[in-house]
């Protein structure tokens, strides 16, 4: 069971959240969907608004669904799903349904699908786009990130939404 909570209430350190836990990030209708595994991203507050920030590559299969959404979601596992989140990663939603493949049972939202096995999820609601453009690297090391030139486009996502899980 999930209850809502304030956006400024979560106790998570966001380095880890996402950089050493890692993140569904989730878009479409429950009958209509895909998530990706990321650990890139970030929390903070933006136009006096609480946000979330993930990135996202063009030849992914979620992008399109990111792109035709105004909601995505961000969610977050217990370590014990870690096979989950390297299987979501690591296949396609093109070619299986990685979802069920991942033993997650996709619950379904007024904004955006989410995952009932998670422990925390940020529902976010798009405000802003941006590609990232190799011109503007600064440290020019950043570039072998991209050995395919497949450069992410950055979402910024008003935190709508948070549910915690209540067990």
């Amino acid at each position: 069971m999930f209850t809502e909570i304030n956006p400024f209430a979560i106790q998570d350190n966001p380095f880890t959240l996402i950089g050493k836990d890692w993140m569904l990030i989730t878009a479409g209708e429950t009958d209509s969907m895909n998530t990706m595994t990321a650990s890139w991203g970030g929390l903070g507050v933006l136009w006096n608004k609480p946000v979330s920030y993930c990135f996202v590559r063009p030849t992914r299969h979620t992008y399109g669904f990111m792109e035709d959404r105004d909601f995505y979601s961000l969610s977050f596992f217990e370590p014990s799903y870690r096979s989950a989140l390297e299987l979501c990663g690591r296949v396609s939603g093109r070619d299986t349904d990685k979802i069920a493949d991942a033993g997650l049972t996709p619950c379904t939202d007024r904004e955006a699908p989410y995952f009932d096995e998670a422990r925390l999820v940020l529902v976010c609601r798009k405000l802003y786009t941006q590609d990232i453009d190799p011109a503007r690297f600064i440290d020019t090391s950043l570039a072998q990130h991209y050995p395919d030139a497949d450069y992410h486009r950055v979402y910024v996502g008003e935190v709508v939404r948070v549910l915690r899980r209540e067990d």
